[in-house]
């Protein structure tokens, strides 16, 4: 055990005796206090002692924990290991050139941090001020994150392959007073135009008083008004700044998700709790062990980033890789060189990307040594039969421990993983199985009641509050009961529907509302709708996702087009483009087909079901069609679609 930074209560989860694992469980559902209480107090680093560890209503969307408790995350991220061993290596930064990896101590990290909270501090930047982060994966976005929470501000990382337009809007949804970012980025032996991007959204985002502007490359750009060179501020800079004392309940940082509307909601996520949650999470689901290399290949920009490449292994004083380059560049061999080259002994990635290399076939694996590996991690969606037994067979050599983690931005960290669990507990291929500690899944029926028993199948739910959940949506606390709590009263809606089997494991199988996951992002399809909907030319659009070999979704559109549209090809390409533009370059629909008109009820509501069967070929079950206000709609567009398929054919 990392001696302090997991503290005693963890030592105990963690050295569980064999029939531990349903008791501790037991306790948690039972007495959250008296389960949390300890861990907390012993796994963090407090100023002032917590008074209540919970207080929290899901009626209200009232969620608060370790209340009266002040602490600072970078304090207990950094500072407490640099007291203990300040040469130990916090990051490796895996570089997208291979095999030119940097390695940064925890000394190095907070002295990064500091001349960075300083030079924040200089330049107008206040506790509770929200700062926009516009980075890819480096020891230099971790310290923008970190630099944050030192002083108290709020970061909202905004994922460096969101367009201009989709970054202008979380600017100013949050109101940030100053945007990081890099002069370009590098990925895949390409370069990303990241200041340019920026350039553009800061046109209409009148929050933003300066632009700090780091650089990954030796090309010049652009430097306006609002730009200051970064690196030669932080040299002017003392390499120490005191840590404001922070409540437990403060904002730590703000995260956009897709919801099933156009608008992103920017989730909030508070100090303590969070920290906690996902610290135990990492430490437990993966069996971190101390000297372990820990590589979760996840961008900081999602949720995965912030819990799992930032906060949970620095809070555990862990060695946590950034991984800047893709899974195919040089080659398909990049992921199994890098764990050689490194040591790593977890790798924790997404089903995409294994189901990418998986076509490649086994001898990019096998050329390398990885022996290091002990457990490997899939997250983002779910992973099919296939891809997991490829990923334990091929790449553990059948000899690893595979956790299925299923959770998502707005539970802060893991909620149910074949890990912990009591010691040689068996793992059911595909499936996420058993929830963590103090997590209460239930299934709902379509009227709101609880499905009981195994072999069932219903909407879930979690019944009890954790540390590590969302507090609010920023500035709309009404939306985030809606979105969550409105459905289910008293329980914490997921928007995943689950089967729970007769052994009492959870497997999920997916989206319940209008939400697609693409390559492990949520998208809203009407977020989709609305980029496309802009178009002089389109009336009206419908999008919906349908199953994809690599991806497992994408976005398949339908369109009406205006009877003076013109060439449709330049309108699709277009529509293409607009969706680049608004969103990023991964929401862009796979296929476009244009129809003559949508299937809609008497009411006027678009029935996407329809189109979801139609196009997975499954129109012998399309269910109750009497609420169409045309039901001749579904022969003209099932012809509309074959004529397509057969188009398609032909061109191969």
């Amino acid at each position: 055990m990392a001696a302090r930074s997991l503290g005693r209560g963890v030592g105990r989860l963690a050295a569980a005796t064999p029939g531990s694992y349903p008791a501790l469980s037991a306790q948690a559902a039972l007495e959250p206090a008296a389960f949390w209480g300890p861990l907390a107090r012993d796994t963090l680093v407090w100023d002032t002692p917590y008074h209540t560890v919970w207080d929290c209503d899901f009626h209200t969307g009232r969620i608060g924990w370790f209340l009266g408790g002040q602490l600072n995350v970078s304090v207990n991220c950094l500072d407490q290991h640099v007291q203990k061993c300040p040469d130990s290596v916090a990051l490796i930064w895996e570089r997208d050139e291979p095999g030119t990896e940097v390695r940064i101590t925890y000394r190095e990290l907070l002295e990064t941090t500091c001349r960075l909270a300083n030079t924040l501090k200089r330049h107008g930047v206040n506790r509770g001020d929200r700062v926009a982060i516009y980075m890819p994966v480096s020891p230099l976005a971790v310290a923008a994150m970190l630099a944050c929470a030192r002083i108290g501000a709020v970061h909202t990382v905004v994922f460096a392959g969101f367009s201009a337009e989709s970054l202008a809007g979380r600017i100013n949804d949050a109101k940030c007073k100053v945007v990081i970012t890099f002069n370009q980025g590098l990925r895949g032996g390409r370069v990303v135009e990241l200041k340019k991007i920026v350039d553009e959204a800061v046109k209409i985002c009148p929050t933003i008083q300066h632009v700090l502007v780091a650089h990954r490359t030796d090309n010049k750009v652009h430097m306006g008004d609002l730009d200051i060179p970064l690196e030669q501020e932080m040299a002017k800079e003392a390499p120490v700044c005191s840590p404001e004392s922070m409540s437990s309940e403060d904002m730590l940082f703000l995260l956009y998700t897709s919801g099933s509307t156009g608008m992103p909601k920017g989730l909030v996520h508070t100090q303590a709790g969070y920290l906690l949650y996902a610290a135990l999470t990492h430490k437990l689901v993966f069996d971190y062990q101390p000297g372990d290399v820990f590589g979760c290949v996840a961008d900081i920009g999602w949720i995965t980033g912030h819990s799992y490449v930032v906060y949970g292994p620095l809070c555990n004083g862990a060695t946590s890789v950034l991984f800047e380059s893709t899974p195919v560049y040089p080659d398909a061999g990049r992921y199994w060189e890098t764990v050689q080259r490194l040591q790593i002994s977890q790798f924790y990635g997404a089903p995409t990307a294994i189901r990418l290399l998986l076509r490649y076939g086994d001898s990019w694996v096998k050329k390398y040594d990885r022996s290091s590996l002990r457990t490997l991690g899939s997250v983002g969606e779910p992973i099919n039969q296939e891809a997991w037994d490829w990923l334990h067979r091929v790449v553990g050599d059948s000899r690893c421990t595979l956790v299925d983690t299923w959770w998502q931005t707005e539970t802060g960290g893991i909620c149910i993983a074949p890990r912990p669990s009591e010691e040689g507990a068996e793992i059911v291929p595909g499936m996420a199985m058993r929830p963590f500690f103090g997590i209460i899944p239930v299934l709902m029926d379509e009227k709101g009641n609880v499905v009981e028993g195994g072999d069932v199948s219903g909407a879930l739910c979690i019944s009890q509050a954790w540390p590590g959940m969302a507090r609010t949506i920023y500035g709309d606390h009404q939306r985030f009961i809606d979105a969550y709590f409105k459905a289910y009263p008293g329980y914490y809606f997921t928007g995943d529907g689950a089967h729970r089997t007769e052994s009492g494991y959870y497997q999920i199988t997916g989206r319940m509302d209008d939400v697609i996951n693409i390559s492990g992002h949520r998208l809203g399809t009407a977020e989709i709708e609305d980029a496309m909907a802009d178009h002089p030319a389109v009336p009206e659009t419908a999008v919906i996702g349908y199953p994809h070999a690599i991806k497992g979704e994408a976005a398949f559109a339908f369109i009406v087009l205006k009877d003076d549209a013109g060439d449709v090809d330049v309108v699709v390409n277009e529509l293409k483009s607009a969706v680049a533009t608004k969103i990023a370059k991964y929401a862009v629909p796979d296929q476009i087909l244009v129809v003559k008109r949508l299937p809609k009820t008497r009411s006027g509501k678009v029935m996407r079901r329809l189109l979801r069967k139609i196009i997975t070929s499954k129109v012998q079950d399309l269910g109750d069609t009497t609420t169409l206000e045309d039901p001749s709609v579904i022969t003209e567009i099932l012809s509309t679609f074959q004529k397509f398929k057969d188009k398609q054919a032909a061109a191969k």
